[in-house]
């Protein structure tokens, strides 16, 4: 109990000072509403597709999930994986632009790869999956390996320097 109280004390200040997204406890990202789900992909990388509904979303329209099929270069990685409720995560972010990064989440768990990281710096990427975007600070591609579900129903995959990973 004196956790919670300490962790409602320290939201109430943050939201005093106007931090708002500060000591609150993580929460589950916003399920969009959508009426349908994507059922088809580009074949070839679509970064321009890519820019265009970041856009839309930037510009106040409908956050529905979208399926992307984007390529780019790694510039940054976590080294370590992460935990959540859904198993095990490597991170990266590859670019999609000149001065345009993505963060791409890995679900280790449901893909086949070697042990993480197994992306490096440099590495160019081609990612298919789900881009979701909650914010401009809270944004990403996930489902990017071969599983679908009732919340994803194409697979996904992530290609480094040609060598796929699903």
């Amino acid at each position: 109990m004196t956790s919670f109280k300490n962790s409602m004390v320290l939201w109430t200040v943050c939201a005093g000072l106007g931090l708002s997204g500060l000591g609150q406890p993580a929460q589950a990202r916003h399920k969009h509403a959508q009426a349908e789900q994507p059922k088809t992909v580009s074949a070839t990388c679509d970064n321009q597709d890519f820019l265009n509904k970041q856009q839309v979303f930037e510009n106040g329209g409908p956050k529905a999930d979208a399926a992307v099929h984007i390529c780019g270069t790694v510039v940054a990685l976590s080294p370590q994986a992460r935990v959540t409720r859904s198993g095990r995560h490597g991170y990266f972010y590859m670019t999609v632009a000149p001065n345009i990064s993505i963060r791409i989440v890995t679900n280790l768990d449901e893909m086949h790869t070697p042990a993480w990281p197994w992306v490096a710096k440099g590495d160019h990427v081609e990612v298919v999956g789900r881009y979701y975007y909650d914010s401009p600070r809270q944004q990403g591609v996930d489902w990017t390996h071969r599983g679908t579900g009732r919340s994803w129903g194409l697979p996904g995959y992530v290609r480094v320097n040609n060598t796929q990973y699903d």
